[in-house]
């Protein structure tokens, strides 16, 4: 969800049942909203929020799981790549305005940001690492805004 209001444009993840995961449609979307503002004169910042009681969970494993065959796997990595590492190229700041968990590629998301406001009840995680999964990439964005802040506080 957008809403453009006074020079800030607001992108709302919208699905709290599924934690605002990051599928395909949802990298779709945020990219879609990006690239938007590449020759936005208008947008002087960005902000990304969430509805519900967690901002962002990370991937949805079901997705994944459905997916099946390695190079469909890899394409939808190669999408939510893309659109990382389009939030540190944006013209304007981006904020992720935090009020729940935001675990795994959603601690990520929160990372790429230029600046993160988050709630009393947010909570940062990476434990996917812990449980084995293949996924340490938010390891980058998280220990690089890390050792630019001494607040940055993980798990």
């Amino acid at each position: 969800m957008r809403e453009d209001r006074d020079g800030i444009c607001t992108l709302t993840m919208n699905r709290p049942q599924q934690m605002n995961l990051l599928t395909s449609e949802m990298l779709a979307a945020l990219q879609d909203a990006f690239d938007s503002f590449k020759n936005d004169k208008k947008t002087r910042v960005v902000v990304i929020a969430a509805t519900g009681k967690g901002f962002c969970a990370g991937h949805d494993l079901k997705e994944i799981k459905a997916l099946k065959e390695l190079p469909k796997i890899e394409a939808l990595f190669g999408q939510c790549s893309r659109m990382m590492q389009m939030i540190p190229m944006l013209p304007q700041p981006v904020i992720a305005r935090v009020q729940g968990a935001a675990a795994a590629a959603g601690c990520q998301l929160v990372a790429q940001c230029d600046l993160a406001i988050a709630a009393d009840t947010a909570k940062f995680v990476t434990s996917g690492v812990t449980w084995g999964f293949f996924c340490s990439t938010p390891g980058v964005a998280v220990g690089r805004n890390r050792s630019a802040s001494t607040r940055w506080k993980c798990c």
